[in-house]
C-alpha cells in the first residue's frame, strides 16, 4: 500500500473513530484533557509508523493502547512537578490493556460518556455543548450554530463542565436504572442535535454530514437497547425517517432539492420500514412526546409516494398536538409550512409573520426562506426577494447558499 493511501486511511479512521478512540481513553486515564492529548498522541504516532510498517490488524486497539502508553509518559513527566499524578500513573500502567478488552465493553464506552457529559451536576447548556464535542467531535463554531450562540460562550461552557467533572469526581459510568429517566431528555436532545447537524449541516460545502448523522443514529440504537422508553423508540424513529431522504435530498451536481420535488424512488425504504415499526411502537405508549410525535410527521411524508399525495389535514393535525406538548417558535413555524400547503400560502405566512412579530426567530435563516418562498407563490416578488436575502446573509452552508441565489435571482 501506497504511503498516500495510508495517510488516506489514517485520515478516514480519523473521521469515523476518532471520538471512539477518546471515549475509552477518557475511561483508562481519567481525565478529559489528558485522553485528548493522548489520543491526538496516537494518531501522530500512526502517521509516522504506519506508512512504514502497514496498518495493524485492529486499528482501533492500537490507537487506544498507544494513546494509553503516551498518557503514561505524560504522567511519568508530570510527576516531577505534582507527586499526586504518581499514583494515577502506577494504575494506568497497571490495568488491562485494551487490546484485550470485549468489543461490546469498548462500544460501551460512548453511552458512559454521553451520561457523563449529561450528568445533572452540569448545567443543561454545558451538558450539551461538552457531549458534542467531546462524544462527537463538532467544532465549537459548529456547536455554537445549533445553540444560536458565540463560540466563545460555547468555548467557556466546555471548559467550566469539564472542571466540574473533575473537581466533583463526576462518575464515568451508565446511570443505575432508577436513575435512567431523569438523565433521558438531555442525553436525548444531545443526540438529536448531533443528527440535526449531520442531516443539514450548518456550515461547509456539503449539505450533509454523514458520519454525525450515522453516529446519532448509533448513540440511538445503544439507547434504545439500553432504555426501550417511548421517546427514545421515538427518536431512533424520527432519525431513521429522516435519514432515509439522503440520497435525494441533493441533484447528482451536489444542488439543494426540496422535499415537494425529490426523487421519492431513491428514499431508503429499509430505513422507512423499520422507521414506521418504531413509530407505531412508540405510540402504543402512553408516555410518548415530542420526538414521537415528530417522528409520527416523518411518518405520514414517508408514507407518501408522491409530493402530490401527502396528507397535509394530518400532518397539520399532528402539529396541533406537538404544539401544545412542545411549545417553541420552531415547531411553530414548521406547522404554519405546513398549514400553507393545506390552506394556502396567504395563511402560512400569516403565522410565520405572527412569528417574527413577536421578535422571534430574526435570526432563523429557515423563518426567513420560508416566508420567501410563500411571497413568491403569493406573486409578491419585491418581499419575496428581500425574504431570500435575509435568509442567504444569516446562511453559511454552501449548498443552501447556491439554493438561495437562485430564489433571489428567480425574484
Amino acid at each position: 500500500m501506497t504511503e498516500s493511501a495510508v495517510a488516506s486511511q489514517i485520515e478516514a479512521l480519523y473521521r469515523s473513530d476518532s471520538r471512539r478512540v477518546l471515549a475509552t481513553l477518557i475511561r483508562l486515564v481519567g481525565d478529559f484533557d489528558l485522553a485528548e492529548e493522548a489520543l491526538h498522541e496516537a494518531f501522530a504516532a500512526a502517521v509516522e509508523k504506519w506508512p512504514r510498517d502497514g496498518l495493524p490488524g485492529n486499528p482501533f486497539a492500537w490507537l487506544v493502547s498507544t494513546g494509553r502508553f503516551k498518557a503514561i509518559d505524560v504522567l511519568r513527566r508530570r510527576t516531577r512537578f505534582d507527586a499526586s499524578v504518581a499514583e494515577l500513573g502506577k494504575q494506568l500502567e497497571t490495568s488491562v490493556d485494551p487490546v484485550g478488552l470485549d468489543e461490546q465493553f469498548l462500544e460501551d464506552d460512548r453511552l458512559r460518556l454521553v451520561f457523563t457529559c449529561c450528568h445533572p451536576a452540569l448545567p443543561p447548556d454545558a451538558q450539551i455543548a461538552l457531549t458534542l464535542r467531546e462524544v462527537c467531535g463538532l467544532t465549537t463554531e459548529e456547536i455554537a450554530r445549533a445553540y444560536l450562540t458565540a463560540p466563545r460562550t460555547v468555548a467557556q461552557r466546555i471548559v467550566r463542565a469539564k472542571a466540574k467533572i473533575r473537581d466533583a469526581g463526576i462518575p464515568y459510568q451508565v446511570p443505575e436504572r432508577a436513575e435512567l429517566p431523569r438523565r433521558l431528555d438531555a442525553v436525548l436532545y444531545v443526540i438529536y442535535l448531533v443528527f440535526n447537524e449531520g442531516y443539514s449541516a450548518s456550515s461547509g460545502s456539503s449539505l450533509t454530514r454523514h458520519d454525525l448523522s450515522a453516529e446519532a443514529i448509533r448513540l440511538g440504537r445503544l439507547l434504545a437497547e439500553l432504555l426501550p422508553e417511548a421517546e427514545v423508540i421515538g427518536l431512533l424513529a424520527l432519525m431513521l425517517l429522516q435519514e432515509s431522504r439522503r440520497a435525494a435530498r441533493t441533484s447528482a451536481d451536489g444542488e439543494l432539492v426540496l422535499l415537494s420535488d425529490q426523487d421519492r424512488s431513491l428514499w431508503n425504504r429499509d430505513s422507512i420500514t423499520e422507521g414506521l415499526a418504531l413509530v407505531e411502537r412508540a405510540l402504543r405508549s402512553l408516555r410518548f412526546g415530542p420526538y414521537s410525535l415528530q417522528a409520527a410527521i416523518a411518518a405520514v411524508h414517508a408514507e407518501a409516494h408522491t409530493a402530490d399525495a401527502t396528507d397535509w389535514p394530518q400532518i397539520v393535525g399532528i402539529y396541533d398536538v406537538l404544539v401544545r406538548v412542545d411549545p417553541s417558535p420552531v415547531i411553530e413555524l414548521n406547522r404554519a409550512a405546513a398549514v400553507a400547503m393545506r390552506d394556502g400560502p396567504a395563511a402560512g405566512l400569516a403565522l410565520i409573520d405572527g412569528i417574527l412579530a413577536r421578535g422571534e426567530l430574526a435570526d432563523y435563516q429557515f423563518a426567513h426562506s420560508a416566508r420567501g418562498e410563500l411571497l413568491r407563490r403569493l406573486g409578491r416578488n419585491e418581499e419575496a426577494r428581500a425574504a431570500y436575502e435575509r435568509a442567504l446573509a444569516l446562511t453559511k452552508q454552501d449548498t443552501e447558499r447556491r439554493f438561495l441565489k437562485k430564489q433571489v435571482a428567480g425574484c
